[in-house]
C-alpha cells in the first residue's frame, strides 16, 4: 500500500529556502570548484547508504546530473555556464541544512526541495546534457564503442555546440520565468539513462 501527497510551496515558503541558499552561498566562499563537486558528491554517497523515497530518489539523480555535467570532460561548458551549475551546488556543501539528513525518510526532503528549484533554474542546461548524452550513448552503440571511452571525437564535439547554442537561445527566450509547477518527473520507476559520469547508483 502506498501513499500520495501533494503539496504547494508558496513564495514565503520558498523564501525560507533562498535565504538557506545565500546562506550556503557565503559558507562556501573561498572553496574550490573540485571542493563544491566533491561535498555534493558526499550527499549523494551519504544517500545511497539508507532507504530514501522515489520521489526524493528522481531528485537526488537530477543533482548527479548536474555533477556530471561538470565532470564530463566532453560536454566542456563555459565559463559562465560553469559557474551556474557550481552557483546551485553550494546548498549541498552546507552540513547545516534545513532537515538534518539523519532524520528518517524524510531527511533528504529539504535537499530534494532544493533539487527542484535548481533544476528549474538549469532546465535548458539540463535538457541539452540530457540530449548530449542520449547523442553519445547512440554514436557509441554505432560504432561499439563504450560511451565512457567516447572522446571528443568532431562529430561529438559539433553535436555539443550544436545543442549549447539551442540551450542558450532557449534560456534568453524564457528569462525571468517563475517556477511554475512541478518540472516533470517521471511518476514510473524506471531510472535508466544514457552513460555519464555520475557518481549515484541505486539499488
Amino acid at each position: 500500500m502506498s501513499l500520495t501527497l501533494n503539496f504547494e510551496l508558496n513564495d514565503r515558503d520558498l523564501e525560507h529556502f533562498h535565504a538557506a541558499m545565500e546562506a550556503s552561498k557565503k559558507a562556501a566562499e573561498g572553496k574550490s570548484d573540485a571542493e563544491i563537486i566533491e561535498n555534493a558528491g558526499r550527499l549523494l554517497a551519504d544517500a545511497q547508504k539508507v532507504r530514501i523515497p522515489d520521489f526524493i530518489l528522481s531528485r537526488l539523480l537530477r543533482l548527479d546530473d548536474m555533477i556530471a555535467m561538470l565532470r564530463d570532460d566532453a560536454w566542456s561548458l563555459d565559463a559562465a555556464d560553469r559557474d551556474r551549475v557550481l552557483s546551485a551546488l553550494v546548498y549541498f556543501n552546507n552540513p547545516n541544512d534545513v532537515i538534518a539528513d539523519s532524520v528518517p525518510v524524510l531527511g533528504y526532503l529539504d535537499d530534494a526541495v532544493m533539487i527542484e528549484m535548481c533544476v528549474r533554474d538549469l532546465q535548458h542546461e539540463l535538457d541539452a546534457y540530457d540530449d548530449f548524452c542520449d547523442f553519445r550513448q547512440r554514436q557509441a552503440e554505432r560504432l561499439g564503442l563504450d560511451p565512457a571511452k567516447v572522446g571528443r571525437a568532431d562529430w561529438l564535439g559539433g553535436r555539443r555546440e550544436e545543442l549549447v547554442d539551442r540551450m542558450h537561445q532557449r534560456r534568453e527566450r524564457d528569462f525571468g520565468v517563475g517556477y511554475g509547477s512541478s518540472s516533470g518527473y517521471s511518476s514510473g520507476k524506471t531510472y535508466v539513462r544514457a552513460w555519464r559520469p555520475g557518481m549515484f547508483s541505486f539499488r
